[in-house]
């Protein structure tokens, strides 16, 4: 097989994923979810899928990209998503997008973008930008540093913890 061969097997395979992202994102909203869907691969194989469940759960973080990551980690066994491809039917927000390199997610690919987003109603433009542009000052919340003497305890007890999982 060449690596041109290789590479359009690999697109299509990604089409077809990102197909079943729109389909899963499709199905959240006649769930009762949000219009979001992704799913997790490792090795050309689906590991694990998720939708928008905030609305449904309550829970702010309940993203379809951190639903699928989460239940992608508990099928390997792993917290660490080296290998896999995040495939998801909109970009990521930045919540999504940091929580995908902390996983370290190898790749993401994407349908609808953040524009195609702010068209439905859900506009993180503002978050890019706070991220992007604003300094903390001007952010929408108070970020405050209070400097108290056993501030790095926890960090003591984890440097001196001999059996400690580095990740």
């Amino acid at each position: 097989m060449t690596a041109h061969t290789q590479e359009a097997d690999i697109q299509d395979l990604e089409r077809t994923w990102l197909d079943e992202a729109i389909t899963l994102a499709t199905n959240s909203v006649a769930n009762g979810g949000g219009p979001f869907g992704a799913l997790v691969a490792k090795g050309g194989e689906i590991v694990a899928i998720g939708n928008n469940r905030v609305t449904s759960t309550l829970d702010p973080t309940a993203h379809a990209e951190v639903s699928a990551m989460r239940a992608a980690c508990k099928e390997l066994g792993t917290f660490s998503l080296e290998g896999c491809v995040l495939v998801t039917s909109c970009e990521p927000c930045p919540m999504c997008l940091s929580s995908a390199l902390w996983a370290r997610v190898d790749r993401i690919v994407f349908a609808a973008d953040r524009h195609d987003a702010a068209v439905a109603g859900f506009d993180d433009r503002k978050f890019y930008d706070l991220f992007e542009k604003q300094p903390a000052s001007k952010w929408p919340l108070a970020v405050e540093h209070l400097d108290l003497p056993n501030r790095t305890a926890p960090f003591d007890a984890w440097v001196a913890k001999a059996d400690r999982i580095d990740y």
